[in-house]
């Protein structure tokens, strides 16, 4: 199986395909937050910085230490003009490198369904937060077709190529989310749903940013044949809503839970 490190190995690609998509449900859950000016944060699993940057941006963070699995990640959120602030570290979310009561606020961005053992993880963020701190996340709902990249799973299944399923994707129901908190020990807990738009100028749009080689989808179409690429892509022209001026247009839904350590 590959790794959550080898899957999103190019920090540019990426961005192109979901890094845009991020962003806007990042801006979201920080709004959500509400978070004070001039906190320590971790980042667990901050890919290529898309979140980072956001972070920095609107919330004027005193520190902020990102860690991610994955070097190529990593080398690319290190180049973002807007998150020169961050320091960025090889890390595993399920056991974080780092003393208690470390941070006062930990934040998990589109991640937690990668991560083999998301209690784990969870538990590792309420540990380096000071009691009183924040601990959140938000994640594509995948049990339920949220993810920005919904369309291209109902076609590999519509083509007989099963598209793999996370490993904790339940970890992205809302409800599940919620105990997970509440497990951790974490207190006030509150869980939300954020829906964005997802849009393209064009069929030819989504799909030089679609079809590429990351994440769980990118490895199975990695693997199709020239013919079988072109079967995608028909099924694509049929299920995806295309508009009569060529664009493409659909709701991508993710959810959140917020906790804070026991003081």
């Amino acid at each position: 199986m590959n790794t959550p490190g080898q899957m999103f190995n190019d920090g540019k690609v990426y961005e192109r395909m979901m890094g845009r998509w991020s962003k806007l449900a990042g801006n979201i859950f920080l709004d959500w937050l509400d978070p004070p000016q001039h906190l320590r944060w971790i980042e667990v699993g901050c890919g290529n910085g898309a979140f980072t940057e956001e972070l920095i941006a609107r919330r004027a963070p005193a520190a902020v230490t990102a860690i991610d699995p994955s070097e190529g990640q990593l080398s690319f959120a290190r180049t973002r003009p807007g998150a020169k602030l961050a320091q960025f570290h090889l890390g595993d979310a399920q056991a974080l490198p780092f003393a208690d009561r470390s941070f006062d606020a930990a934040a998990m961005a589109l991640v937690i369904t990668f991560v083999p053992d998301p209690a784990k993880a969870v538990a590792e963020m309420a540990r380096v937060v000071r009691p009183g701190g924040l601990v959140a996340t938000y994640m594509w709902d995948t049990t339920n077709g949220g993810v920005p990249l919904s369309p291209i799973e109902a076609a590999l299944n519509a083509i007989g190529k099963g598209y793999p399923v996370r490993a904790s994707s339940a970890a992205s129901r809302r409800d599940n989310m919620q105990s997970m908190w509440q497990a951790a020990g974490l207190q006030a807990v509150e869980t939300r749903v954020i829906r964005i738009p997802v849009a393209f100028s064009s069929f030819d749009d989504f799909c030089d940013s679609n079809l590429v080689p990351i994440g769980p989808a990118g490895q199975v179409i990695a693997a199709l044949s020239a013919g079988e690429k072109e079967q995608l892509k028909a099924k694509l022209r049929e299920q995806l809503p295309i508009a009569a001026d060529g664009h493409i247009a659909y709701e991508a839904v993710a959810n959140a839970v917020k906790g804070k350590v026991p003081g």
